[in-house]
Formats: structure tokens, C-alpha cells, sequence
């Protein structure tokens, strides 16, 4: 192919326009309003305006990106991953208009996209999947009896899902209903589809999935497994290849189970197969089952690629060229051990709410393989996927990958876009992730212990040695200073974010400041925060809940409102739900009380710390 278009944007189209022009391949990238200045659009040969910022407009629309294919003599497309990458009438609309597609055929898009018939499909070509229920019958009623069946906890899966999006875990059965219409809702708003499944909760789950490729030729082979179990709601943090505790004979199971269910389905192209694994008793291949097939390139590709030294949108370019497989099986080897943590604009403390604004601040490690979508100066929007960059190391085992991505990740500075470095840098170091004590669930169980809500005292010392360092204008104003009996006091009173502390001036801690703005930033271990010393009539900011003013926590849509002025609420009782990134994020009653003022109704588009409701104590 002599030229080639990227239908998609962000980190994943910059890595698509390495390999290509490596080739020799002219690379053409579209982009919506919002992306006009990041870094893709300026390294590709051409590119192309698509429309305005709403994915439906732009990256989500089919005849607007064939449009810029036929205005660019584009020979082919490459979907990269999410938008359009799984959709198989746009792969189709690709090859009718006589382009070459870079992905999946799309009777093989089709096959595994629904999960009720990828599992009956899996289930005839002797791979074996999670017990659950597949039926067409989606009333309330025929779902929740399926469920008692199944016993509780269970998982209600979108049946057009993927990303972890339309995806609930429900112990109790008096929570099925609830859950079951979320669930719904943001499977309808994300893929157009609100059908459900309902399959058995693994206790104790590993998600391991194996990355296979295919040509037009009749070979299959697979790259080896990845490890994918430290999620947060369903979205994958950090991955690892290969899987930690997987024995060669369950490698080989696993391996094999992935490799028939790519030919049950004619396969072509780069593809991933998940399985689900109940590690209460180790990893063994009767214990491992099939959970979806995900049509494309994985945001993961990096560690197959670490570990199997192979450049896999190469092999794309190569299979959708019409060239066989670039090696065969037995050519394939592994080679030491990779990580990838996802570097999210997003904050941990607030629940990993999405955060958004200028990149004022941006350094990344470069100790090691970093794919970014964006640099520093740039906007982190609301419009897409909040990811800042993927961070890779690779070692020659484990504990030296760990140990270079927990350092990588330590040394990341962002600002005053909110980031997850902090919580990555103490998820690699922390002892049960090195011990490889893991499972979907691992986040939930350490999130107290690994997320940095407040400053440590080590944090609070560096920015008291800081303030403790900057001269005054006389001597009156310096922070630290000699007694006439004892030793001379070093503790400063200061501020970091909104809350004041005591600190301890020690020379022997080293820190890292920036001047951004008119704010002083202190870099530690991932995190960032603003310092500096308190106003002399300034008290410390109580923000409890006592006031009953809720607050949006991020700029969003309003989807639904749950009570009425007046009514009387519980602590712990939605009160409405804000939409963002295609997230919903449930909004509590803070006390037992009395609905107030309601400021908001459905449909109505929100900003972050907007008052939204009111909630007044009751009287005794």
C-alpha cells in the first residue's frame, strides 16, 4: 500500500504513523475540532479536518472519514482501536469503496461481537466458557430468575459491550433491578445495543488474554498471553506479559483454546482472545474459560511487543497487504518480562473522577518506551478517553520491569490536569503486586493504602524544607529561626492543595518544584501539589458534608434525577446521576435529611463543582 489512512487519534495514531512511515507509507491523519493541534495531526504527511469535537460528528462518523479518504487518494485504513476499529458495516463501507482494510473481516467483527453468540459460537468449537445465560428473553423478570440460578454475586455484561462500559457486578438480588437499568442505560448511550447476559461471578478472577494473529493464507499463531487483573471498574490499569504464575502446560492450554477459537471464525488480522481464570487455587487450564474476542489491536500491544521483540501494526500492515505472517510459530519466542501502566488524567482521591484543562506541566520518564497523545501545552478534553500516555518497561524478569516502571512512574510531573502517576508509582512498589498476589479485585481491597487522598508526613517535610528555604524580605518574615534557650524551631505552618499543616524543615529530603502560573507545585512520587504558606486570618477549611450542598464532582450530563423537593432521604440514596466520558457517577444523600433545592433536571449540562441539589439536616 502506498498510502495509508489513520481513523483514529491520540497515541494510538502516532504509533500507527511510526511503523507506516518506516515503510515508506504516506500517512494521513483526521482529526475533529478538538484535536487540531495535538501532536498526531502534525506528524503525519496530511491531514484532515472531520468535524466538530462530539465523537459522533467526527471519529464516529463513517461517511465523513471516507469523505477524507477519497479527498486524499488514501489506498487504505487503519480504525487503530475503540471507534470504529469493531464495526463491521464501516469495514465493509472501507472494502466497497475499494480501500484496503486493516483490521478483522468484517463476518468475523460480526461473529464475535455480540457475547451471547461468540460464547454459543466458542461453545461449538470446544473452547470452554463461563457458566451464565445467553437467552433472548430480556425482561426483568426472565433475567433475575436466571440469576437466582446462577447464585449470587453475578455479572450483568452488555452483549455489544466492551472497555468495561455496560458492565455491573450485583451481590443482592434486591439490587438487580437497579443495577440492571444502569446497566442498560450505558450500554444503549455507548453501542446502541441495551441487550444483557447474565453469567456466575469468579471469586477470585485473573483476566489473561492471548494475543493471535492470522493471514490470508490459512496461518494462525498466537504471541503469548498477557495479564490484564489490575482493573478499576472494569478498566484495565496496568497489564504485564507475560500472566505471573502460568505454567508452561497452562500456557500451552490457554494458547492453544485461543488459537481454535481465531480459526472457528475464519480469523484474519491482529486479535486478542480473553479468557476468565478463577485463581483461588492457581492457574490450571480447567479453571480458565472463554470471555469475548476483541476484534482488533489491544491498547495493550506494547508488552507482546516488548516481550516477542515483533512490531505488531507491522504484521497488520503486512497481513492486510496480502503477505503471510512474518514468522511462524515455532519462530516466535519470549524474552523477558513488560509492563504497561495506563497514565490517566483522572483523580484518584476524588473517586478517579475524570480531570480536564491545559497540560500546563508535562514530564514523562524517559527511561523507558512512553506512547503519548499529547504533550505539554496541550488539552486534555471532555469529548474522549481521558489517557495522557501509556508507560512500558521491560526487564529481563518481573521484579527489574517492576522495578523501572515503579521509578518511571515516580518521576512523572502533571499539572494542573490531575493524574493517576502517583497511585501507579505505589501500585508497582507495593508488596503484594510484586509478590504477584493479584486478581480483578486487588484495587478494591490495597485502593485505601494506594491512593494518596492526603499529603504523607515525608510529603508535608519537603514542602516545609521548600518554604523554609525562600527568603523573606526582613528578618521578621522568615519561617524558622534560633530560641534563646533550646534548639531553634524548624516546623512551618503551610498550605498543600486546600489544607493547612504542620511541616518539619529537614535539608537531607530532596524535592522537586515548579513555578506554573502563579502556583508552587510540589513534585513527589507521582503526585502533585500546590504549596505554599497560609494567609495570616485563614482557618482551615472544613469540608465535610454538613452543609448538604451537593456539588457536580466534574463537568457532565445530567441523566436522570432520582428525588423530588421535599422528599426524605437516607444516607447513601442516589439523588441523580451525572454522565461523563460515557461513565455515570452516582451522586448520595451525605445524612439522613430533606431534599432542598433542586438546581438541575435531565439533560442538563453541568460543570464541575456546580451546586446541583441541596440536602437540609431534619429536625430531631
Amino acid at each position: 500500500m502506498e498510502s495509508l489512512l489513520i481513523a483514529n487519534r491520540g497515541e494510538i495514531a502516532r504509533r500507527i504513523i511510526r511503523t507506516a512511515k518506516t515503510l515508506g507509507i504516506r500517512t494521513i491523519a483526521v482529526y475533529s475540532e478538538a484535536d487540531q493541534s495535538l501532536p498526531f495531526v502534525r506528524e503525519a504527511d496530511e491531514a484532515i479536518a472531520i468535524g466538530p469535537s462530539p465523537t459522533r460528528e467526527s471519529y464516529l462518523s463513517q461517511e465523513r472519514i471516507l469523505e477524507a479518504a477519497r479527498k486524499t487518494d488514501a489506498a487504505a485504513i487503519h480504525p487503530g482501536y475503540g471507534f470504529l476499529s469493531e464495526n463491521a458495516e464501516f469495514a465493509e463501507a472501507v472494502e466497497k469503496a475499494g480501500l484496503v482494510w486493516v483490521g478483522a473481516p468484517p463476518a468475523a467483527i460480526r461473529a464475535m461481537g455480540l457475547k451471547d453468540a461468540a460464547k454459543e459460537l466458542m461453545q461449538a468449537a470446544g473452547v470452554p466458557v463461563t457458566p451464565g445465560y445467553l437467552g433472548p428473553d430480556q425482561s426483568e423478570a426472565r433475567l433475575m430468575a436466571e440469576a437466582d440460578a446462577i447464585d449470587y454475586p453475578v455479572l450483568i455484561k452488555a452483549v455489544a459491550g466492551g472497555g468495561g462500559k455496560g458492565m455491573r457486578r450485583v451481590d443482592r438480588p434486591q439490587d438487580f433491578a437497579e443495577l440492571l437499568a444502569s446497566c442498560r442505560r450505558e450500554a444503549s448511550a455507548s453501542f446502541g445495543d441495551d441487550r444483557v447476559l447474565i453469567e456466575r461471578y469468579i471469586a477470585n478472577p485473573r483476566h489473561i488474554e492471548v494475543q493471535v494473529f492470522a493471514d490470508q493464507h490459512g496461518n494462525c499463531v498466537h504471541l503469548f498471553e498477557r495479564d490484564c487483573s489490575l482493573q478499576r471498574r472494569h478498566q484495565k490499569v496496568i497489564e504485564e506479559a507475560p500472566a505471573p504464575g502460568l505454567d508452561a502446560a497452562t500456557r500451552a492450554a490457554i494458547c492453544d483454546a485461543a488459537v481454535k477459537a481465531a480459526r472457528a471464525v475464519n480469523y484474519v488480522g491482529a486479535g486478542t482472545i480473553e479468557f476468565i481464570a478463577d485463581a483461588s487455587q492457581g492457574l490450571h487450564p480447567d479453571r480458565i474459560w472463554f470471555m469475548e474476542m476483541n476484534t482488533r489491536l489491544q491498547v495493550e500491544h506494547p508488552v507482546t511487543e516488548a516481550i516477542s521483540g515483533e512490531d505488531l501494526v507491522l504484521w497488520q500492515l503486512k497481513v492486510a497487504s496480502g503477505e503471510p505472517l512474518p514468522k511462524s510459530q515455532d519462530e516466535i519466542t519470549m524474552k523477558g518480562w513488560a509492563l504497561e501502566a495506563r497514565l490517566y488524567a483522572e483523580n484518584p482521591a476524588a473517586g478517579y473522577l475524570p480531570s480536564t484543562g491545559r497540560l500546563e506541566h508535562l514530564k514523562l520518564p524517559r527511561t523507558v518506551r512512553v506512547d503519548s497523545g499529547v504533550e505539554q501545552g496541550d488539552e486534555i478534553t471532555a469529548f474522549y478517553d481521558p489517557m495522557i500516555a501509556k508507560i512500558i518497561a521491560h526487564g529481563p524478569n518481573r521484579d527489574a520491569a517492576l522495578s523501572k516502571l515503579a521509578a518511571a512512574c515516580a518521576g512523572i510531573e502533571v499539572w494542573p490536569v490531575r493524574s493517576n502517576a502517583g497511585l501507579l508509582a505505589r501500585i508497582a512498589a507495593a508488596p503484594d503486586f510484586r509478590a504477584a498476589r493479584i486478581d480483578t479485585g486487588f484495587l478494591d481491597r490495597h485502593g485505601e493504602t494506594l491512593v494518596a487522598k492526603v499529603p504523607d508526613q515525608t510529603a508535608i517535610d519537603r514542602v516545609a524544607t521548600v518554604l523554609s528555604q525562600t527568603p523573606g524580605d526582613d528578618p521578621w518574615s522568615a519561617l524558622s529561626g534560633f530560641r534563646i534557650a533550646g534548639p531553634s524551631d524548624s516546623r512551618v505552618r503551610l498550605r498543600i492543595d486546600s489544607h493547612l499543616y504542620w511541616g518539619q524543615a529537614r535539608p537531607e529530603l530532596e524535592t522537586t518544584t515548579a513555578k506554573i502560573a502563579e502556583t508552587t507545585v510540589l513534585f513527589d512520587t507521582g503526585n502533585a501539589w500546590s504549596i505554599g504558606l497560609p494567609l495570616a486570618s485563614e482557618i482551615e477549611a472544613d469540608h465535610g458534608a454538613g452543609d448538604g450542598a451537593i456539588l457536580s464532582p466534574m463537568p457532565g450530563l445530567v441523566i436522570s434525577v432520582d428525588v423530588a423537593e421535599g422528599d426524605l432521604v437516607t444516607k447513601g440514596d442516589r439523588l441523580l446521576t451525572v454522565e461523563a466520558m460515557k461513565m455515570e457517577h452516582t451522586l448520595r444523600a451525605p445524612f439522613d435529611g430533606i431534599v432542598g433545592k433542586l438546581q438541575v433536571s435531565p439533560g442538563t449540562r453541568v460543570s464541575e463543582n456546580q451546586l446541583v441539589v441541596t440536602v437540609v439536616m431534619g429536625e430531631e
